[in-house]
């Protein structure tokens, strides 16, 4: 053999050892090392989960009464996946199962395509869930035409029908409550994979609801409860071959809350009926929003937001006609909590506060005359009324603008007038700021506006925001509104060049419009509430909260959201000033009209009024905010109607029956047996809930308080 030949054989040795040596090497790791991990991993392959969904928790008002719920209904659904392997991409489908369930082909469509795709439907309206999940198409189908849908398996092979719980809400005396509740949906696939690989029993799954708004989002993860599973074993035909493990649907928590459902019936009426009020007087009365806050504890009540729908709408997926309409009437946004508006003359205790804080005297006598000059500017009193030299407690009484605005503008002078930079004094902004004006209350609710609090800061911030629109405008003149109103294109002119070159600067017409609540000072109607809830208690600002506690499926108590302080305003004489001012605007002020003949004797009642303008408006935002009873103050009460008119007019009559309501009050007689409030008082307890599920509702015998099995029970 020649010396190559033995080369190549050596060579090729070499190559044999040492792949049979790597082959050694991955066959120990594989067996010593990684043989668990690869053992567990053929585990998953031969096991399949079947999962028994968990029933929801309830919400329920602090008497125990249920304001959401749970009832069995029949549901048909479209799997989507097999839907697109049909030979015609499902089409037939669709055009057999519209028919059968009276819609029309398109109804299905909207539902079935995925938000984000190309002519999809805006949310909820498109499918926003998993891809591997059923989409819901139709719920509380008619039992024959279930029957009849699956009897056709041949026509219909993606469509399912059977019983599923779905929410309802059973609007205890006729409460709407559609912003404080909310609404489930489908959960994402955005949301699913943002658990990455989480072996959390109570993480979500494709089938899962989920809470979207409203108090079902903020406490979903209380509410939803852990899926039954259960582990089969599967060979390598599909077969099962047995149960490797088995776990018992555990039942979401419930949510109490401080709501009373008859206190908010009357609320959301009043409400309704001050919009229309405001009608009536001629005014456009567009919207509104109404709060019942316990300024003891910050608990909300009763909160109503102005117009509103009906919760039922979003079980088994909205229609867009119906979601078209909500858009149209701008009813989906809570007033109460997301939208701001200014405050108005409610703002003058505000500037109250920063004025004793400056050292100004509470008891000393302000000249109120019926205008303000300011270089070329003119300020007015509301229908330009004056009264001479009053205390400032009687300017509270009467809402005279121009015994705040000299303070505004001495104020403004002392802490640098035009020389003042943005670390300046800002004293009636600084007061705001401790009040909770310009951020969250920090409510239990999703998507709270913070609203604005006008000053130098707000003031700098928005002119860096805004600069360069400001200069392009001033160059570009407005040419779309020039040809039809010069002047006024001009004037918005002008007003863009003065903003681009110093809209930084904190003048003093900008401290005087702050002082009464208008300018670029914006709040919610929450905000306000408590704002009264803090000069009520005597300085003491909480966090607002709609959950009371969070309990098992058979009451037992998890969690008790206790009262939670935020800050302190004030102090005990500026406190005490104010409340009696405040009473004194009920007596004999502007709101006087809204309470003649109450008997403020037994139930005196501390109130401020206010007419808030927007540019552009035809008519004012109308305010009352109030607590009572004023001499020991239990309950804060705020009502706003826009475009409503006056305070005293439009919103005052609703706050009285308000008042009416809780302390039993008729004509001249107080009689707490006819208050709303069982025992004529918040409840002191939580509810008792029995070990099947069922609320116990004070009022009610037994068998009317057991709610019915199919609508509230919890399922184990």
């Amino acid at each position: 053999m020649s010396e190559r030949s033995n080369l190549r054989l050596i060579v090729l040795g070499v190559l044999i050892v040492s792949l049979l040596g790597t082959l050694v090497a991955r066959l120990s790791y594989l067996q010593l090392v990684a043989g668990e991990e690869y053992q567990a991993a053929a585990a998953n392959n031969s096991t399949r989960e079947v999962l028994t969904p968990a029933v929801r928790g309830l919400i329920l008002d602090q008497r125990g009464r249920p304001l959401v719920a749970n009832r069995i209904s029949l549901v048909v659904s479209i799997d989507r996946l097999a839907l697109d392997r049909e030979d015609d991409e499902g089409a037939a489908t669709v055009a057999g199962l519209a028919e059968a369930l009276d819609i029309t082909p398109a109804q299905i469509t909207d539902r079935l395509l995925p938000c984000g795709q190309e002519g999809a439907a805006k949310p909820p309206i498109c499918w926003d869930g998993s891809p591997y999940q059923p989409v819901p198409i139709a719920t509380d189908v008619d039992p024959e035409t279930a029957l009849a849908i699956m009897e056709r398996r041949s026509e219909f092979p993606s469509v399912t029908a059977q019983l599923e719980s779905v929410r309802e809400y059973p609007q205890p005396f006729d409460a709407n409550m559609a912003h404080l509740l909310g609404y489930v949906g489908p959960v994402s696939q955005q949301q699913l994979d943002a658990q990455e690989d989480s072996v959390d029993p109570a993480r979500l799954r494709s089938r899962d609801l989920i809470g979207r708004n409203g108090l079902e989002s903020q406490y979903d993860s209380e509410l939803r409860g852990i899926p039954g599973i259960t582990s089969l074993a599967i060979d390598t035909a599909g077969r099962v071959t047995g149960t490797v493990g088995e776990s018992q649907p555990v039942p979401g928590n419930y949510v109490v809350t401080h709501i009373d459902s008859r206190l908010q019936a009357v609320v959301e009426e009043e409400l309704e009926a001050a919009v229309k009020r405001a009608r009536s007087f001629g005014n456009d009365g567009e919207s509104g929003a109404a709060v019942v806050v316990d300024v003891r504890t910050g608990g909300i009540l009763a909160m109503a937001s102005y117009p509103t729908y009906d919760p039922d709408l979003w079980v088994g997926g909205i229609s867009t006609r119906d979601y078209d309409r909500l858009l149209e009437s701008r009813a989906l946004s809570s007033n109460a909590i997301q939208g701001t508006f200014p405050p108005g003359s409610t703002f003058k205790p505000i500037t109250t506060i920063a004025a004793a804080q400056e050292g100004y005297d509470l008891g000393g006598t302000y000249d109120c005359p019926s205008d303000y000059e300011v270089g070329s500017q003119t300020f007015r009193n509301f229908e330009s009324e004056g009264f001479g030299p009053i205390t400032l407690q009687r300017a509270l009484e009467v809402s005279c603008n121009t015994v705040f605005y000299r303070l505004a503008d001495e104020m403004w002078l002392k802490g640098g007038g035009n020389a003042a930079t943005v670390e300046s004094p800002d004293p009636i902004a600084d007061a705001a700021a401790r009040f909770g004006l310009g951020q969250v209350t920090g409510v239990d609710l999703p998507g709270e506006a913070p609203g604005l609090v006008s000053g130098r800061i707000e003031k700098q911030a928005t002119w860096e925001e805004r600069r360069d629109n400001w200069c392009a405008e001033a160059k570009e003149g407005f040419p779309e509104t020039r040809a039809e109103d010069v002047e006024l294109a001009d004037y918005f002119t002008a007003l863009s060049k003065e903003n681009c070159l110093d809209g930084f600067r904190w003048r003093n017409g900008d401290a005087i419009n702050a002082s009464i609540g208008q300018g670029d000072t914006a709040v919610t109607p929450l905000q306000m509430a408590m704002v009264y809830a803090a000069i009520a208690n005597g300085g003491t600002l909480y966090r607002p909260h709609l959950a009371k506690a969070i309990l098992t499926s058979s009451g037992e108590v998890v969690q008790e959201v206790l009262p939670e302080s935020v800050g302190t305003v004030g102090d005990e004489a500026s406190m005490a000033f104010l409340r009696d001012a405040l009473i004194g605007v009920t007596v004999d002020g502007t709101g006087r009209s809204s309470f003649e003949g109450f008997p403020l004797d037994q139930v005196p009642v501390a109130s401020k009024t206010g007419s808030a303008q927007v540019f552009g408006d035809v008519s004012t935002i109308s305010w009352y905010t109030s607590f009572a009873p004023a001499d020991d103050p239990r309950y804060a009460v705020v009502m706003m109607v826009t475009q409503g008119g006056t305070g005293s007019g439009t919103s005052g009559p609703s706050v009285r029956a308000i008042y009416e309501a809780l302390f039993g009050v008729n004509g001249s007689s107080v009689n707490p047996k006819r208050s709303v409030l069982i025992d004529a008082a918040p409840a002191d307890q939580l509810p008792v809930v029995r070990p099947d599920g069922t609320p116990v509702v004070p009022g009610l015998d037994d068998a009317a308080a057991r709610l019915t099995d199919d609508s509230l029970a919890v399922r184990r």
